[in-house]
């Protein structure tokens, strides 16, 4: 099916943040979409939420019905942590509180990102968890920039797209204010010390890319704690490579993969709200 895109603007605690409003076309009136904010990569300092065109989440639209919106939060290099955080959590709210009229289940809003957007989703579920005001039914953060520290995979990585030098200079940006202070796990989740309750969560990453280790932590982490979460490995690939090859049998099986997890959620997960 086709999509047609609506601008629209959600006050937020920066002011006025303008988003995305991606809905199939030709279906006004529809009921039991699944409601979908889309949340942009591009290591929190570049970006826009233009990218959900070329991303996994004009998929979950044209083939799967859902409504997605996209916002464009705040960009480190002119707000850091927690800017962008902010701007997600106020654009989570809007999504349920127009859940009727776009014909969205109350019962199935759901989050999703590449990297930086990853882990937005990834701590704007911790904080959903935790304020108990909108229960997310399933977030999906694609190989997502989680951890602050290096990691085995993060440490003298020097592959295509994304690589160490450009991750330290990445969180620099965001940390800005919080520099030599631990920062909490709503900046940094792979600093999240209690992993329950949160959704249940599917993710992809490539095992020659920096996110590679914080990745597959993150997913054990939430299975440790009783969580619902899968992860496919792709050997060889680099950072974004579904984004940059989407041509290669890789980029195709991430595809189909992340399509089949996405379907499976439909039948499955619910969340009450």
């Amino acid at each position: 099916m086709n999509s047609k895109t609506d601008t629209v603007y959600i006050p937020g605690p920066g002011g006025f943040l303008r988003a995305l409003l991606i809905r199939p076309e030709g279906e006004a009136g529809a009921q039991g979409r699944p409601g979908v904010l889309w949340i942009h990569g591009g290591g929190y300092s570049m970006g826009m939420p233009e990218m959900a065109y070329f991303s996994r989440a004009i998929s979950l639209v044209r083939k799967f019905g859902a409504v997605v919106l996209a916002p464009d939060y705040r960009l480190s290099h002119e707000a850091p942590y927690p800017a962008a955080l902010e701007d997600c959590y106020a654009s989570l709210l809007w999504l349920r509180d127009h859940t009727e009229d776009l014909g969205i289940r109350r019962d199935q809003l759901m989050v999703g990102g590449e990297s930086a957007g990853g882990g937005l989703t990834a701590a704007l579920c911790m904080l959903a968890r935790d304020k108990g005001e909108v229960n997310i039914a399933y977030q999906m953060p694609l190989y997502p920039m989680l951890d602050d520290r290096d990691t085995p995979s993060s440490k003298d990585n020097h592959a295509p797209v994304w690589n160490t030098r450009r991750n330290h200079r990445g969180w620099q940006l965001y940390l800005r204010d919080l520099q030599g202070a631990e920062p909490p796990a709503y900046a940094a989740p792979a600093r999240q010390t209690d992993f329950s309750n949160l959704p249940p969560a599917y993710t992809f990453v490539g095992d020659a890319e920096p996110f590679y280790c914080e990745t597959l932590d993150f997913v054990q982490h939430l299975r440790d704690a009783g969580v619902e979460a899968e992860v496919d490995v792709f050997p060889g690939c680099f950072h974004a490579f579904d984004l940059y090859e989407f041509w290669s049998e890789q980029g195709k099986t991430a595809v189909e993969r992340f399509e089949e997890q996405f379907q499976y959620a439909l039948d499955h997960y619910f969340a009450q709200n």
